[in-house]
């Protein structure tokens, strides 16, 4: 019977930096709220809120929480009533844009080839 390729240690150990990655960055929306905060620069809760159509306000919550966790967001809460919160990237949130730009070009050549897009920078 033939060995099973995948259970070879040194392939199961090549995948642990995509494996921590997809932990950072899985979930329906955390694509989504890097983009719009690496492309406005500062984004309130309010208005990811309006961006991301459909999503719940603890979800949200809970995406940026985890977010920021990660050392990707940073949250800055200020002291007026009533309250307002912004968050921006981070450092390492930063260095992530490049990752963000290289998906989005994929997206648009090959899923969305007839796309014209509209945060093209």
């Amino acid at each position: 019977m033939a060995e099973n390729k995948f259970c070879d240690n040194d392939v199961i150990a090549r995948c642990v930096p995509m494996s921590k990655l997809q932990s950072v960055i899985g979930g329906k929306w955390k694509i989504l709220i890097l983009w719009y905060v690496s492309f406005y620069k500062v984004q309130r809760f309010g208005e990811l809120m309006r961006r991301l159509d459909g999503i719940t306000q603890s979800t949200l919550t809970k995406q940026l929480r985890e977010l920021e966790g990660d050392g990707f967001l940073h949250r800055e809460v200020f002291q007026e009533i009533p309250p307002r919160v912004e968050y921006s990237l981070t450092a390492l949130g930063q260095s992530f844009i490049p990752v963000l730009q290289t998906m989005m070009a994929w997206s648009e050549t090959h899923l969305c080839p007839d796309y014209e897009n509209p945060y093209e920078v």
